[in-house]
């Protein structure tokens, strides 16, 4: 008697069948792109989304598709013949059978979870990496990227001081990054990218797992080197002893800048722009005595009780620090910084003028920028100075590459970033910095003003000009090579911007 036809198999529907046939392709890509990403002398950050991200994606919803079109059709057969098939199966295993479906479905299903959790493993690891924050929306956080790459903290991870430890900010990031990614996705994001001032980790949980006020006491010498914008690109030396300070009860009282971040004071204030530039008003509170000080602004609109009312900040590192990273150096500095090394011909006549008036130019790309700033700046020295420009052609040369190569590191037209964008509250040469609280114009109930005393961060203990030797400054303090009158009623940012004066 002939053997009754076999049943075809559950998994012989058109739905497991194109689920079965996209988890193949997808396991197969996987295997090419993992071997590809460790065979790899430079990760790509593309073929790590797609290898540990995107295609296992593509994997779980073919095998998504793989089981709903078994239980589908399961569904249908039990519908027009009830008995003969179960609505659910029998797992006897003493039928040969039956058992050696259920081990190789258990083995498979352990090896898949094994797979999953390696992949998720790995997918989670290359979130964390600089090249997945810094290239993957390559033009979004190109100017970010490009800037850390330059900065002091270029040895330290994205996510030491964006998310810092712990799973409750891990998660909260990752919240971030999904609306992040939507943002990109659909070209949401602004231009430029905004600092994340309300979002971030208190610097205590960040900044302060490697620098820490306490450890930081007495003074530092420092020589501020700059170039004036003459003919013979006059150099200006300014020696200068930084006040620091720090200290704490272990090593020795508070005093100096880091005087501000002394556990026993407690500095709050309320800014009304999202920048911070604007301070309306502060509260210095000391913890130990219990002694309160607060100082409003004299030209603020806020009446007492929306003061009182409105949510007041902190202070903390990134207050003073807050491009401690994401550095946009202004032209002027760029080129004295270049003119200090070497990398531009200091005899070149009006080289800083030239080449910061290139810089400081309008652009709307950054092609666009390059191809200007080659054209001005030859354009000159070619009208200007046609002896010079054919007899030291090398050194023109370098210095436009150089100045080219400058702006690739500090200016993005396509973002709308450069040095104005944010900013710097470090000193107060291009940007208010100090002088938004000390400035002698927040006064308390008494009339008593934050001091805006120089003496009380800097000494100036000399200065030379044009290779002469260093000269003492009187009573420490600054001269201004032009006179420009009273120093106390103006601030450097009124005059200094950054570009050609």
């Amino acid at each position: 008697m002939p053997d009754a036809p076999k049943t075809p198999s559950l998994a012989r529907n058109l739905i497991s069948i194109v689920g079965a046939i996209i988890a193949l392709i997808a396991i197969a890509n996987i295997i090419f792109l993992v071997v590809a990403d460790a065979t790899s002398a430079h990760g790509n950050p593309y073929v790590g989304i797609f290898a540990y991200a995107v295609v296992p994606g593509v994997m779980i919803f073919g095998m998504a598709l793989f089981i709903l079109g078994i239980l589908l059709e399961r569904r249908r057969r039990h519908r027009m013949s009830p008995d003969e098939i179960q609505r659910y199966p029998d797992l006897d295993l003493n039928v040969p059978s039956i058992r050696r479906a259920t081990i190789i479905t258990v083995a498979g299903l352990i090896f898949f979870v094994t797979i999953s959790i390696l992949g998720s493993y790995q997918a989670y690891h290359y979130t964390d990496t600089d090249e997945f924050c810094g290239t993957v929306c390559h033009k979004v956080m190109h100017p970010e990227y490009t800037a850390y790459k330059q900065s002091p903290h270029a040895r330290v991870g994205c996510v030491g001081c964006h998310v810092g430890s712990g799973a409750g900010w891990y998660v909260r990031s990752k919240l971030s990054g999904s609306y992040q990614l939507y943002s990109v996705t659909f070209n949401k994001y602004p231009r430029p990218i905004q600092s994340p001032v309300e979002s971030l980790r208190p610097a205590r949980e960040t900044c302060e797992e490697c620098h820490w006020p306490e450890k930081f006491f007495g003074a530092q010498l420092k020589v501020f080197t700059h170039y004036g914008y003459d003919e013979t690109n006059t150099p200006r030396e300014i020696r200068m002893l930084i006040k620091t300070g720090g200290g704490g009860p272990t090593s020795g009282l508070a005093a100096g800048i880091h005087w501000h971040m002394f556990n026993e004071n407690e500095i709050k204030y309320l800014a009304s722009d999202r920048q911070r530039q604007k301070i309306e008003w502060v509260q210095m509170r000391n913890r130990k005595t219990g002694e309160v000080h607060e100082y409003t602004a004299q030209d603020t609109k806020l009446t007492p009780a929306q003061i009182a009312a409105a949510p007041k900040r902190t202070m903390d590192c990134i207050d003073c620090h807050n491009r401690p990273t994401h550095i946009y150096v202004p032209p002027d500095r760029s080129i004295d910084r270049a003119l200090l090394a070497g990398t531009i011909d200091k005899t070149i006549p009006f080289i800083k003028q030239q080449a910061v008036d290139a810089l400081s130019g309008d652009f709307k790309s950054t092609p666009e920028a390059l191809q200007k700033i080659d054209a001005q700046m030859r354009a000159y020295y070619q009208k200007t100075y046609p002896a010079l420009y054919s007899g030291k052609r090398a050194a023109i040369d370098q210095a436009i590459a150089t100045t080219k190569d400058i702006l690739t590191k500090t200016r993005f037209p396509e973002m709308g970033v450069d040095w104005r964008t944010h900013p710097d509250n470090i000193g107060h040469f291009y940007f208010t910095g100090c002088f938004r609280c000390h400035d002698n114009q927040h006064v308390d109930k008494t009339g008593k003003a934050v001091s805006k005393d120089c003496h009380i961060c800097h000494d100036v203990l000399g200065e030379a000009q044009a290779g002469a030797p260093m000269f003492e400054m009187p009573k420490n303090e600054f001269q201004h090579p032009v006179d420009i009158g009273d120093m106390q009623a103006m601030t450097c940012a009124d005059c200094h911007s950054g570009k050609s004066m």
